[in-house]
């Protein structure tokens, strides 16, 4: 071993596996960076002096004599005002040229905040979708996935919430993006003038696969940095948790770790809550709100990565494709917010609970017709409206492309109550029915 600059330097590598090298050495701290024949890597395990780095770009032509660098700090990520409307890779580092950031450097993938200085959600975050926003309403400080089959426009919807969303910062953390994907959120962020209060950190299918593990650490980083410091309300926006999940198994597995279920490490869950616990109400009005997708293969909820993610967030929302309208919706049988009780009725109109439901039961009415229908049953005069109603709701209300405010989908839904039933059959308290059901 020699020392260079403060900078512990070994040149003895006594193990390599695609993904990690291992060697003996002292004084070294978990998380800390170092380069591998000069590439970026992480130490990932201390087992006495045998350490176990992680090296992100890949071990093929590192040899065993290869020069090992330890920098003496984990990863970190400068923060100030200068972050709003930029682009950053995994390190943090300005895309497409860009000055460096200056600015308070800060060590990422720190604790969760202390419970007892958190306050419980009540805010509402509106997104402008009603599928969201009606049925499954999304409060500050919450957690909260989209659930989606990959051939489903999840980042289009990501992208259409990032400028819909009444929050005063959006971070955008992007795992395994195409770089279709990337240019569109750029093009669309551009376009919309919203540059200015919103954070990207991106890894593309270039960069290699491991650096997915840092993205979510940069950005729940920045998003305290403006929640805990500045007060604002900030929306964390992760895409893809699969891919995430993905790049933890081609760790564990190239370090011989015996995986869990379907192939995924024995620490999972702990690795999601690690992110997703970040999710918090402060008292000083500040918040981070995490919306992430999780991509499912072909629609299997119970895979490790959507079955773990279902005990650590408080809900979650369903893409699927509405074969009625052709449209993707967002699906209000498997959809929840666990936290909406706290904001509807009290942020937002007295009617909010009580269409909600309404709806959602002529919803479910229609779908027993379609039952009735494909059994080849004669189908009442209700059945018919019910199917009716259901079309006219899917494609006014519980598609994607929707964008307007709460207000006007409460009355778009009593629109469609008039138009397709009797008072009584839409069972709304009579005092707002009276109140908001449209004159003739």
């Amino acid at each position: 071993m020699e020392t260079k600059a403060f900078q512990k330097v070994y040149t003895k590598i006594d193990n390599i596996t695609k993904a990690t090298v291992g060697l003996r050495a002292t004084g070294v701290g978990n998380d800390e960076l170092a380069t591998v024949g000069g590439r970026l890597a992480q130490v990932v395990k201390l087992s006495g002096e045998l350490v176990t780095l992680q090296v992100f770009a890949g071990t093929e032509g590192i040899a065993t004599n290869s020069e090992v660098v330890f920098l003496g700090a984990p990863p970190k990520l400068n923060v100030s005002d200068d972050l709003a409307g930029r682009f950053f890779n995994a390190y943090g580092e300005p895309l497409e040229g860009g000055s460096q950031l200056e600015g308070e450097a800060r060590e990422i993938g720190g604790p969760t905040v202390n419970p007892f200085k958190r306050k419980q959600p009540s805010e509402l975050i509106a997104t402008g979708i009603a599928g969201i926003d009606l049925n499954n309403t999304i409060v500050s400080g919450q957690k909260i996935p989209f659930f989606a089959d990959p051939d489903q426009p999840y980042n289009q919807v990501m992208a259409n919430v990032a400028l819909r969303a009444k929050a005063d910062k959006i971070i955008l953390g992007g795992m395994g993006m195409t770089n279709d994907d990337f240019l569109y959120f750029k093009h669309v962020f551009e376009n919309a003038g919203a540059l200015d209060r919103i954070v990207s950190f991106v890894n593309t299918t270039d960069n290699p696969p491991v650096e997915r593990l840092l993205v979510p650490d940069m950005a729940l980083t920045a998003a305290e940095y403006f929640a805990a410091d500045k007060g604002e309300k900030v929306l964390v926006l992760l895409t893809d948790m699969t891919l995430y999940a993905d790049a933890l198994a081609i760790v564990s597995n190239r370090m011989d770790q015996i995986p869990s279920k379907d192939s995924m490490p024995g620490s999972l869950y702990s690795d999601l809550a690690k992110i997703y616990e970040k999710a918090v109400q402060l008292p000083n009005g500040g918040s981070i709100t995490i919306i992430a997708v999780t991509t499912l293969s072909g629609g299997d909820i119970t895979h490790a990565v959507p079955d773990n993610t279902g005990y650590i967030t408080e809900g979650q929302l369903f893409l699927r494709n509405d074969s009625d309208t052709g449209k993707v919706i967002v699906d209000p049988f498997r959809s929840l917010s666990r936290l909406k009780q706290l904001v509807i009725g009290e942020k937002t109109r007295e009617d909010h609970p009580q269409v909600m439901n309404a709806a959602v039961r002529l919803y479910a009415d229609a779908a027993n017709a379609k039952t009735k229908l494909e059994n080849g049953f004669d189908l009442s005069d209700y059945d018919q409206r019910t199917l009716k109603f259901a079309k006219d709701y899917s494609e006014k209300l519980l598609a994607i492309d929707v964008n307007i405010d709460i207000e006007s989908m409460l009355d778009t839904a009593w629109g469609l109550f008039s138009k397709y039933f009797s008072k009584s059959e839409v069972a709304i308290k009579v005092n707002l029915v009276t109140k908001y059901w449209p004159e003739a």
